[in-house]
């Protein structure tokens, strides 16, 4: 009660008489006394009912008083989330794979071919929803058919995917547009779930479409550590793509970190990187994972293959490390950075440094959705 009057007061001094802050002044400094003196219950009862008294008197009464702390504790909540977000903890998504397997983005499984997938009822997609982010799509044919035309892929609200597929029944008749809402990402995705591919037919009890997508990661960056020292080799970093050339601006890229400011980066043919000439392996901090590869096995896509000097599937880019005696030479306050499935990572083998500046912070811990990832300790 004496801090909430003495508030008011502080707040109200410039526009109340001075007959009203004497008021008021003395009727905190009596409350004070009977607190300082440890008086008993009916003397602190009967202060606080004074105190109660007065201030009703003097202190201006706010209008709408509700809504005004309703408001005041909302803009408190915001200030405050803000603050986490910008100095502490930003939330951030996978946006593609070039990380996995250490961080997944979206993933997209074609089920119509899987003779053993049954659609799980309602709970059950819910909960696949809010536990694991998979969300099931599946349209079943009426009849027998075709589709004849797949229409293109549209963005909506930037973070859903909307395709129609035009579909014809009984091998005659008009057109009928059956639309696929869903979140991938890229092209990619889309094609994996069989969205991009030619016309096909279809019988009728079989699915036309059925397949499922996977939110990619959620994570929170860890926005503090990196003011109080630099980046270390092998951490998993966050940046703005802002000022690289050759890659979409202003977005946010996560990769690993390889080559510090000084170092002379290079890749060898057993795929592991070379700094100076000296070569990383799975004893080096933060690669036990990237290495742990069997040397004997081909690279393949979303395991760990250690580093390649040329991905099959981004040949037109060219790469800047072609061969085991090409070499990136890092200047001063840039990286190198890598991701590690790189077999599909547009990273620094393509468009070379990246500023130190750029950098917002390291992974720090998974918190959706719940997998053998969630938590932190992602190397």
């Amino acid at each position: 009660m004496r801090k909430h009057v003495q508030k008011l007061l502080n707040s109200q001094r410039d526009i109340l008489s001075p007959q009203a802050v004497s008021a008021v002044e003395g009727a905190l400094a009596e409350t004070n006394a009977a607190l300082e003196s440890n008086a008993d219950d009916a003397a602190l009862q009967k202060q606080i009912e004074n105190l109660e008294k007065i201030a009703t008197k003097w202190i201006k009464p706010y209008p709408n008083a509700e809504w005004r702390d309703n408001v005041e504790v909302f803009l408190v909540a915001i200030v405050v989330a803000m603050g986490i977000r910008t100095f502490f903890l930003q939330p951030f998504k996978i946006p593609t794979g070039s990380m996995q397997p250490t961080l997944f983005g979206v993933v997209t499984k074609d089920l119509r071919s899987d003779p053993n997938f049954q659609m799980p009822g309602f709970f059950g997609r819910l909960a696949d929803v809010l536990v694991h982010g998979t969300i099931y799509h599946q349209i079943i044919a009426p009849q027998d058919g075709e589709v004849v035309r797949l229409g293109p892929i549209q963005h909506v609200l930037h973070f859903i995917n909307r395709q129609t597929l035009w579909v014809q029944y009984g091998g005659s008749g008009p057109e009928v547009p059956l639309t696929i809402w869903c979140g991938p990402d890229d092209r990619k995705n889309l094609d994996d779930a069989g969205l991009t591919h030619n016309a096909f037919l279809f019988h009728k009890g079989e699915p036309i479409v059925c397949f499922k997508e996977t939110t990619g990661d959620h994570l929170f960056v860890d926005r503090f550590t990196y003011n109080f020292r630099h980046p270390t080799r092998g951490e998993i970093i966050v940046f703005l793509t802002t000022g690289i050339e050759g890659i979409q601006q202003d977005q946010f890229y996560i990769k690993r970190l390889i080559g510090l400011p000084g170092d002379a980066v290079s890749i060898g043919e057993d795929r592991h990187v070379r700094i100076d000439g000296r070569r990383l392996d799975a004893a080096t901090p933060h690669f036990e994972n990237v290495y742990g590869f069997d040397p004997q096995s081909d690279p393949h896509e979303s395991q760990y293959s250690g580093h390649l000097l040329a991905p099959q599937d981004l040949p037109m880019l060219g790469s800047r490390l072609k061969t085991p005696s090409d070499a990136i030479h890092v200047d001063p306050g840039h990286f190198i950075v890598f991701g590690d499935n790189t077999m599909n990572s547009l990273d620094s083998r393509y468009w070379g440094e990246l500023p130190e500046g750029n950098v917002i912070g390291k992974s720090f811990f998974v918190y959706w959705p719940i997998s053998s990832r969630f938590g932190w300790g992602q190397e």
